[in-house]
């Protein structure tokens, strides 16, 4: 069946039984839309009556509340490639509904745009009889028109099919005879987060506030001074990014609402101080700082905010190394060794050997690494060393080092006191660019001839092993730019450890490179060290093995363009 790049799937259920169907209504709908799937709330629709139904408002009950947190649950687990939304326009308390001038009785005056036009719509009403599936179809496709502004050509499918199985077990629910019991709501709701790359947890998140807040939601994102001590800090998206998805993210699901997005510079930010908030959504997990916001309003003489806690959602697919809850953390670990931005086009190098050039601050695990890729099969060109034979007698850069700096940096033996040299250039840039002005090029022309010796052998990858790659301008010597990161205080303790320096010399030595942030900004590939050597192994192997399918596929690509190029 064709596949749809977004679609909406209209769940008819009552609510009682719908969470049976989740998981294998979210799975058939994988099936049949690649990117995003809006999920919009109806129970007890009717699209077999014969009469054409119309979108009324649903009460904000408890029993939604569970049904949204299990949906992004099981979205996490059988489709974890779909963006999916829940969307909440028709989900308000009668009083609410009634209260508003423009929204008299009905949810969607007009059809609401959403940020992805819907190109099919899903459901999972069950037909009583085969012989109406086109009546029901065209139902379907109607309904879905006045809630939403869709595609021209929108297509409807039934997928009752694939949930027949679930009529026995559902029969033998009942629905509570009870009133379903009503969530309270609030005019003005507030959460904080990171929210780098939402996913299912941030969505039930900001699902649960919009499902709370009647008027007003407030969002604090943590800025720069907030994620100084996030796992791989590095890969987090940039504040204006994440701003931008929660925009796009909270307009889709309740456009009513009137959204403010405020950058966090501390773990309270406008919470404290705004008098009309009156509710503060927190996790298990932020439970207590949802408490210190109580404590400083209190003191800054506001009333204390209502405490709505949602429950965290676990990662059936988590790793070892990962947190159980789905987290940003282990979404951005799951990035490392994969290809996070295409090459830059390196047509003016020679396409085999396929080079990387490897880079990263001092104690990053760089050097172990470019090892892990030479016994991969990758000819590793170290540039320490080369950088040590351009200081050898005789050679162009030692005949300019003796005349710019003079020579008495000599040794008995003729050679380069390196450690003398050092420190006429310590702490003074213009001595040092004079310095690397004439070693670096050398450098490079050794590199270049490794590499041609390598293309000789008929080598298919080398490894450029550079701490200076970026700050050289050596990136136009290599297709691929890898770099390595660790925490700055983890390589403080290993620079120590290794080469018995203080911990303010290594510090200096750290902050004397580019910072790991600004070498990210440059990177095809970023890979890590901060774990166990195993978990750094599988690392170098994905990034490895996928490096093999993209020099397999600009082969091809390569072999196609001369092919078409003969004919």
């Amino acid at each position: 069946m064709t596949m749809f790049s977004t679609g909406i799937l209209v769940l008819t259920s009552p609510l009682h039984t719908l969470p049976l169907r989740i998981a294998p209504v979210l799975s058939s709908a994988a099936q049949l839309v690649e990117r995003t799937l809006y999920v919009h709330l109806h129970p007890g629709l009717n699209l077999g009556s014969g009469s054409q139904p119309r979108p009324v408002f649903i009460p904000p009950v408890v029993d939604l509340s569970a049904l949204i947190t299990r949906l992004y649950s099981n979205a996490a687990d059988v489709c974890g490639h779909l963006d999916v939304r829940v969307l909440l326009t028709n989900v308000r308390a009668q009083s609410a509904a009634c209260s508003g001038t423009t929204i008299p009785n009905c949810p969607f005056p007009t059809p609401q745009s959403l940020s992805h036009s819907p190109e099919v719509v899903l459901t999972d009403f069950p037909l009583q009889d085969p012989g109406q599936s086109h009546q029901v179809t065209q139902c379907l496709q109607r309904y879905t028109g006045h809630c939403y502004v869709c595609s021209p050509s929108l297509q409807s499918v039934l997928l009752h099919p694939q949930l027949m199985r679930l009529q026995e077990k559902e029969e033998g629910l009942k629905e509570s005879e009870e009133k379903a019991e009503p969530l309270e709501t609030y005019s003005d709701v507030v959460v904080g987060g990171t929210f780098d790359r939402l996913h299912g947890a941030h969505k039930t998140l900001l699902n649960i506030s919009c499902l709370l807040a009647n008027r007003r939601f407030l969002i604090g994102v943590c800025d720069q001074a907030m994620l100084k001590k996030k796992v791989l800090k590095e890969l987090v998206e940039p504040y204006s990014l994440r701003t931008q998805r929660l925009q796009e993210f909270v307009e889709d699901i309740k456009p009513s609402l009137q959204v403010e997005i405020v950058p966090l510079d501390d773990p309270y930010g406008v919470s404290v101080v705004d008098p009309l908030i009156q509710c503060i959504v927190v996790s298990e997990e932020t439970r207590k700082g949802g408490m210190a916001v109580n404590k400083k309003r209190i003191e800054n003489g506001l009333p204390a905010l209502i405490l709505h806690e949602i429950q965290l959602l676990k990662d059936a697919h988590h790793t070892e190394t990962e947190e159980e809850k789905i987290s940003s953390s282990s979404l951005r670990s799951r990035l490392l060794g994969t290809l996070l931005t295409p090459p830059e086009d390196a047509s003016h190098i020679a396409p085999l050997p396929y080079v990387i050039g490897l880079t990263g601050g001092s104690g990053s695990g760089k050097t172990s690494i470019a090892r892990q890729l030479e016994a991969l099969g990758a000819v590793r060109i170290d540039c320490d060393k080369l950088g040590h034979e351009v200081y050898q007698p005789g050679t162009a850069a030692y005949h300019r080092v003796l005349e710019e700096f003079g020579s008495d940096l000599l040794n008995a033996d003729k050679t380069i006191n390196r450690r003398a040299l050092g420190r006429k250039v310590f702490g003074n840039q213009e001595r040092l660019k004079a310095l690397t002005d004439i070693v670096w090029p050398e450098i490079a022309l050794l590199v270049k001839n490794r590499i041609s010796q390598a293309r000789e052998e008929g080598k298919q990858v080398c490894v450029l092993d550079a701490a200076v790659l970026l700050e050289a301008g050596w990136t136009d010597m290599v297709h691929e730019v890898w770099v390595t990161v660790i925490p700055e205080e983890e390589a403080v303790l290993r620079i120590t450890e290794r080469d018995g320096v203080t911990t303010e010399d290594a510090l200096r030595r750290l902050q004397s490179q580019w910072s790991n942030s600004k070498q990210v900004g440059h990177a095809n590939v970023v890979l890590s060290t901060l774990w166990e050597p195993e978990v750094t192994r599988k690392q170098v192997l994905k990034a490895w093995n996928l490096l093999q399918k993209r020099i397999q596929h600009r082969q091809e690509g390569h072999a196609l363009v001369t092919t078409s190029a003969q004919v």
